[in-house]
């Protein structure tokens, strides 16, 4: 009890709901006892954030399974430690990205402040685009718009890109958004790895975010589906609830052509040496959508994991760091 008191001390009191939060579910899900105290202990020995704990359901390891799962905190360390923040906005800024990417995108775009000229040049051909607001995260704010929606007077700040048409294959899955992957890649100055892969899944909405309702599920190397996919509720869903497609074991198309296009991308920005990239298997081939500077974390959960061992060992071995 002391212990508990004294880490309760030494922690902002504005975490305290958040820790509490993840207590009660923590104990919904588990007949673990001293749930507040193995929180606390796991935040300050693995660097786990308290919804790290409930997220990769640290209840289920022991502490040498544990030390191998990526962690807020330790991901925080492999971006201190390999991505110049003076070049975050490269990525961050959505129209820079795409001036600086440009080849990797294979679709056209409007930056914002456009002319009037400009904008009936890009309309060409279009009769729907895609307005995107250059702050937004997690898809909010982006908004499909027909070509006569006064688009001058009402998105002149916003970003307008050509729809992507995205593979029939995928559009079985789920028609409604663009389901891309979520490949995390390292270059070491040489050399440039694909770290891990994810597959984004929408789900009612025309975004494939999670934080917007959507759906992710982990690929092997070949691009095979290889869990169930899960929301943010922690629902899971072995067939789309919309398609009722299967999503286990399902082949994402052009797979090793994403990995090629997103491996020599990552070359183009060394300052940059970790990106999480969105990937679009598109009609034209695969696309970039997006980097991210401060990739989030994925990991499979232990539940479905045989052995229960979490991403970390091979992001070590790659990127030539210890954090364990």
């Amino acid at each position: 009890m002391k212990k508990t008191i004294f880490l309760l001390k030494s922690i902002k009191l504005s975490s305290l709901k958040t820790l509490f939060e993840v207590t009660k579910k923590v104990k919904q899900q588990s007949n673990k006892k001293l749930v507040v105290f193995d929180i606390l202990k796991c935040s300050f020995k693995y660097g786990a954030a308290f919804y790290d704990y409930l997220e990769f359901e640290f209840y289920l390891l022991n502490d040498s399974q544990r030390k191998t799962y990526l962690t807020s905190g330790k991901n925080n360390q492999i971006i201190k430690t390999f991505n110049d923040k003076n070049y975050w906005h490269i990525l961050d800024n959505k129209n820079e990205f795409n001036d600086y990417f440009q080849k990797y995108l294979k679709r056209d775009y409007l930056n914002p402040h456009f002319t009037k000229e400009q904008l009936n040049r890009f309309l060409i051909g279009k009769s729907k685009i895609i307005a995107k607001p250059i702050d937004g995260v997690g898809g909010e704010g982006i908004k499909i718009i027909n070509s006569d929606d006064n688009i001058y007077e009402k998105f002149n700040n916003y970003l307008l890109e050509e729809i992507i048409v995205q593979d029939p294959k995928l559009a079985e899955l789920y028609d409604k958004s663009v389901n891309s992957i979520r490949m995390f890649t390292f270059f070491d100055g040489q050399e440039a790895y694909l770290l891990q892969s994810v597959l984004k899944i929408g789900n009612g909405l025309h975004v494939d975010n999670f934080s917007s309702y959507g759906m992710y599920a982990f690929l092997n190397d070949s691009g095979v589906v290889i869990t169930p996919a899960i929301d943010k509720k922690d629902n899971i869903y072995g067939i789309h609830p919309y398609s009722k497609k299967q999503i286990l074991n399902f082949q994402v198309p052009q797979f090793e052509q994403a990995k090629q296009l997103i491996l020599q991308a990552a070359k183009e920005l060394p300052n940059i040496q970790y990106i999480g990239w969105d990937v679009a298997i598109s009609t034209k081939g695969p696309c970039i959508i997006e980097g991210n500077s401060y990739p989030g974390i994925f990991q499979i959960k232990p539940r479905f994991s045989k052995d229960k061992i979490g991403i970390l060992p091979k992001y070590e071995e790659i990127m030539k760091i210890n954090l364990q």
